[in-house]
This record gives structure tokens, sequence and C-alpha cells, in this order.
């Protein structure tokens, strides 16, 4: 049996694979395309883990060093697993006078999830975000795209039962 070209990876699969293979031969002659590489195979697999950043380094002959710094500087990428549903919870000012640290807290007791980390079964992130924008709506959160305004503990669990 023939080795695979690809690292062994457990959240990757064979057909995450093929698409990172294509997102690297489309772009790989493509000057200054690593932010587009990087986007597109974060897209594929989820987050973009050491190994992922290593085989696009290879496969776009840049160093790893190089891969790794772009894909560390902005907080587009994540080198870290994600959930299906990420819930940003902003934290500026307006949200916190309005009690967002008490969603925050019914969030991280019901799912065991602390700010920065995915549920075990990978339902759900959760972050913590300085301003979200919608200071109107305060205390406001994000899932996904989808914003919640006047976010309370007493409603949070209800309005995350909508994500599975």
């Amino acid at each position: 049996m023939a080795k695979s070209p690809h690292p062994v990876h457990e959240d990757i699969t064979p057909e995450m694979w093929t698409g990172i293979d294509r997102v690297i031969a489309e772009h790989k002659s493509v000057s200054g395309a690593i932010i587009t590489v990087l986007r597109e195979c974060q897209d594929i697999a989820g987050y973009l883990p050491v190994e992922l950043l290593d085989y696009i380094a290879k496969g776009l002959n840049l160093p790893s060093s190089e891969v790794f710094g772009v894909a560390s500087f902005y907080s587009l990428f994540s080198l870290v697993p994600k959930g299906r549903h990420t819930i940003k919870l902003c934290l500026g000012t307006a949200c916190y006078v309005k009690g967002i640290k008490e969603v925050m807290s019914r969030v991280t007791n019901t799912f065991n999830l602390e700010e920065g980390q995915v549920t075990e079964d990978k339902r759900f992130s959760l972050e913590g975000v300085r301003c979200l924008g919608a200071c109107g709506l305060a205390p406001v959160m994000v899932v996904g795209q989808d914003t919640h305004g006047d976010v309370s503990p007493d409603k949070i669990l209800g309005i995350l039962d909508n994500y599975t």
C-alpha cells in the first residue's frame, strides 16, 4: 500500500485533503496568495493545525515560519479547533454594564466551556470580544452569523438550543 503524501491528522479527512490540494494547486504560482490559501484551507478543515500549516508551506514553497507567522498574526485564523457554532459575547462597556458577565457565566457553567475553548462535542466555541458594533442591542451576542440582542442569563440557553 502506497504511503499517503498527507500528514496524519484526526480532524482532516481524505476528502478534506483533496480540497486542500486543490486550493494549493490553484494558488501555488500566485505571488502573495498565502492569506487566501489559509482562509480557504481553514474553511475546509475548520481550523489550521500545525500539520496543515507545514503542508501548506511545503505546497507553496514557503518557510513554515512565514506561514505560521501569517496564520498566528491575523485573528481571522484559528490554530485550535472550533465548534460548529462560535458564540461571541460582547464584553464592551455597554454590554458589560447590562450584564454580559452573568450571561458568560451561564454559558461557561452550563456547557463546561471556557473562553477560547470548544465543547467536547464540538458544538460550540466561546469567544469574548471587545465590541460587536451593536451597542443599542446590549447585551449582545453573535452565534455564527446571527446577532442576538438583549440577551440575559435566563434567555441564553433557549437561544443556544436552536443551534445543534
